[in-house]
């Protein structure tokens, strides 16, 4: 009998560093924020990073850190190799940025690397090529203090890679954020960056204020709230915004933990719940904060980019984090001032029982969160005032003039005509307004309840769609032009569209970084409402598929219906609820509103009758 050949076979070290680099390296953003954490780590004071054609073809960064020796140098580049890292015990107190020991070797897997660094004490730098992971040179050179490593050809020799990256656009705007990332948590570090030979930012050392302002703009300077709060478990410092800096665009909320940036859907909600009553439902308030916590309390090695955490204890965190916005903008008499404390069952936690030393309890207990978080048996309630009385009083006056309005409205009913394209045959016997959200009108065989505000997105996206199709779409001039300035990120993704936006109406220039003039809006526009479309816009370009491009005029236009819908002017009365229902089957799809949402429902005589017994 023949023998079976053995299957199994060991990866060589080229083939493994190519696996390893495509879960370390997975475009140019993610060789940008390797490089620029181990300058960081390299107690690099001053850091540059310039790019070519969004990094496919050049990735360099230049620091002024500490330099390595030929020896380090060269073991940089090896698998698993790390400064960090001496037993086990270490992974649960990292406060470094690179610590795996796989950037370098996964770098080099599918690029030509070059790197010239030198240390103090040293005479001579050392100068390496890599290509592939094999090391083509190395050799003494003369260098300046510090590193300086190129990355050239990113995925030349994986073409199934390369040709999955993106336009140079967007793989600009995602280097722009992790560069955004990296120098919101290192204020103290001077930046600079390069794309195809212009400075895009030259960011001075200084505090995190300024560095906030700089790489975001100055509109955000004016509406910043600082917080600043010490406990015995948790430090959280930095900045929020007021309530008037939220938009409805994601990417201006950063968390960091012990200085490294995270994700955490747990903590935003947080967050945003600080917030409520203070911001629309759909708006993303503006936050920096950083979070100082015992390493060992929280586990950043859960995802290979590093940027999702597990802690010991979410629930600790979460109110924290909330009580300490809240306070914040209390202090700034943006809120009105409230009591948190800790219910019992946030009380009985192994983290708030934890023995203190005397000198952590007396530097914590001056703050705000150290005194209401220590009283006992209290839950999380809002301070009482004498005032519940005349809200109540005030409830019952609306429901008397809702009750009021409603016997108007029976009283004023008129008869309603036929429908131009409905399927049923309108009995004569009026419309009726359900809480000025929807209608109900009689039917041949039962009950039609129309959704308004989906009518009109409806009505509103045919009008635009006709308008978008003819190239005729009417635009009216601003008396006084609106300046309107946005993130990098967001100037990127808007530039991209300004040929779509003017054929819908709106007349919008660049003016200087990150700035755009509206000049002239579409002539049924709102005043007020263009910095919302365009949030809105923004918005939605962040999370299209790759291939939306094609679909993008049909989701401005959607974009555009929703927001004109909103005005209800006429539709508390009687002929403003006929034109809409006319308005609605003349449209050529009127079940539907643009994103697929029903507009309007049958219920049957039957139906009806059946709920009657």
């Amino acid at each position: 009998m023949q023998a079976v050949p053995d299957i199994i076979q060991l990866l060589s070290d080229h083939i493994a560093n190519q696996i390893a680099a495509g879960e370390v390296i997975q475009r140019p953003a993610s060789a940008v924020k390797e490089l620029l954490e181990n300058a960081i780590d390299a107690g690099a004071t001053e850091v540059q990073l310039v790019l070519k054609d969004a990094g496919k073809e050049l990735v360099q960064v230049i620091d002024n850190g500490s330099g390595m020796s030929p020896t380090d140098a060269r073991m940089s580049f090896e698998r698993h190799a790390t400064s960090k890292i001496r037993d086990i015990n270490d992974l649960f107190s990292i406060r470094t940025m690179g610590f795996r020991g796989e950037a370098l070797a996964s770098i080099a897997a599918v690029a030509q690397v070059e790197m010239k660094t030198r240390k103090q004490e040293s005479e001579t730098g050392s100068h390496l090529v890599i290509e592939a992971t094999e090391v083509k040179k190395q050799e003494p050179c003369a260098a300046p203090q510090g590193t300086n490593i190129m990355v050239k050809n990113l995925f030349f020799n994986v073409p199934a890679r390369r040709h999955f990256l993106k336009s140079n656009t967007t793989e600009y705007r995602h280097i722009v954020d992790e560069f955004t990332r990296v120098a919101l948590a290192h204020p103290q570090v001077a930046f600079r960056l390069w794309h195809n030979g212009v400075e895009q930012y030259h960011l001075e050392a200084g505090n995190l204020k300024t560095r906030i302002k700089g790489l975001l703009g100055n509109a955000y300077e004016k509406n910043l709230v600082p917080v600043e709060e010490k406990t015995e478990f948790l430090n959280i410092s930095g900045f929020i915004g007021k309530p008037e800096a939220a938009t409805r665009t994601r990417g201006m909320q950063f968390f960091f933990i012990n200085n490294r940036f995270i994700r955490s859907a747990y903590l935003h909600h947080a967050l945003v719940q600080a917030y409520e009553g203070l911001i629309e439902k759909e708006a993303f308030p503006f936050y920096v904060l950083f979070l100082e916590i015992d390493p060992a309390r929280v586990d950043v090695n859960v995802h290979p980019t590093k940027q999702e955490v597990k802690f010991e204890d979410d629930r600790l965190m979460y109110a924290y984090l909330n009580a300490a916005v809240k306070h914040a903008l209390a202090k700034y008499n943006i809120a009105p001032s409230l009591d948190f404390t800790l219910s019992p069952e946030i009380q009985q936690l192994s983290s708030v029982q934890m023995p203190v030393t005397q000198d952590s309890r007396q530097e914590t207990e001056k703050g705000y969160l150290f005194n209401t978080f220590t009283q006992k048996n209290q839950a999380h309630l809002a301070v009482k005032k004498d005032s519940l009385r005349e809200w109540k009083e005030l409830y019952k006056i609306a429901d008397d003039i809702a009750e009021q309005q409603t016997q108007a409205d029976s009283a004023n009913m008129v008869t309603a005509p036929s429908l131009h394209k409905e399927p049923e045959t309108v009995n004569a016997k009026g419309i009726i307004s359900i809480q000025g959200s929807m209608l109900v009108t009689t039917v041949k065989s039962g009950l039609m309840l129309i959704h308004i505000r989906r009518a009109q997105e409806r009505i509103w996206y045919e009008r635009l769609l006709a308008e978008w199709n003819n190239g005729s779409t009417p635009s009216q001039q601003l008396l006084f032009p609106l300046s309107y300035e946005t993130s990098a990120q967001d100037a990127l993704l808007l530039t991209e569209t300004l040929a779509d936006l003017s054929r819908i109406g709106f007349d919008i220039s660049p003016f200087g970084q990150n700035t755009f003039v509206v000049q002239g809006v579409p002539t049924e526009l709102p005043a007020g409402e263009e910095k919302h479309v365009l949030d809105e816009v923004i918005e939605q370009l962040k999370h299209e598929a790759p291939d939306a491009v094609a679909k993008r005029a049909e989701t401005l236009l959607a974009n555009m219906a929703r927001r004109l819908s909103r005005n209800m002017g006429g539709l508390q009365y009687q002929e403003g609820q006929q034109a809409l229902i006319d308005e609605l089957f003349a449209c050529s799809q009127p079940e539907y509103a643009p994103d697929g949402r029903k507009v309007f429902t049958l219920v049957k005589k039957e139906d009806l009758e059946g709920m009657l017994g």
